[in-house]
């Protein structure tokens, strides 16, 4: 389950993760790409209404690491671990396709740790940071 089709079926058959129509980009050991495309249904509430809400940037985030810590196990399939801390930095409002870059900081016996940027389209249409992250999981390996 290293190929990003294998990644795609799972997140296909996942309620939450097919609704946000998540798609996975690249897969290799270590790192990871994941994009949520544009779309109204993603757009706050309230305040500025053209914006993707940050909470669907911090499940991109937690999605994007712990599936780019299944690249490190010998059976990602089957890989089993549980976030246990999750930072998410909000640098600038997004109003356009989520991208995140994922990449396994460490990966031991029992935790790992991921860092995340999240890129989306600027007014300009140059890609630019909307949101870092940093992710610790409980690995069970």
């Amino acid at each position: 389950m290293t190929e990003p089709e294998s990644f795609q079926a799972f997140i296909d058959a996942h309620g939450y993760l097919s609704w946000l129509d998540l798609r996975v980009e690249t897969v290799e050991e270590g790192y990871l790409e994941m994009r949520i495309p544009y779309d109204e249904k993603l757009l706050n509430p309230v305040g500025n209404p053209k914006t993707i809400h940050g909470g669907i940037a911090a499940t991109l985030v937690d999605t994007a690491s712990g599936f780019v810590l299944r690249t490190v196990f010998d059976d990602p399939a089957n890989a089993r671990l549980a976030t246990t801390d999750l930072n998410v930095s909000y640098l600038r409002p997004a109003s356009d396709d989520l991208l995140a870059e994922a990449t396994v900081v460490r990966a031991g016996n029992s935790m790992g740790v991921v860092e995340v940027t999240v890129r989306t389209t600027d007014a300009d249409g140059e890609p630019t940071e909307a949101v870092v992250g940093r992710s610790s999981y409980r690995l069970f390996r």
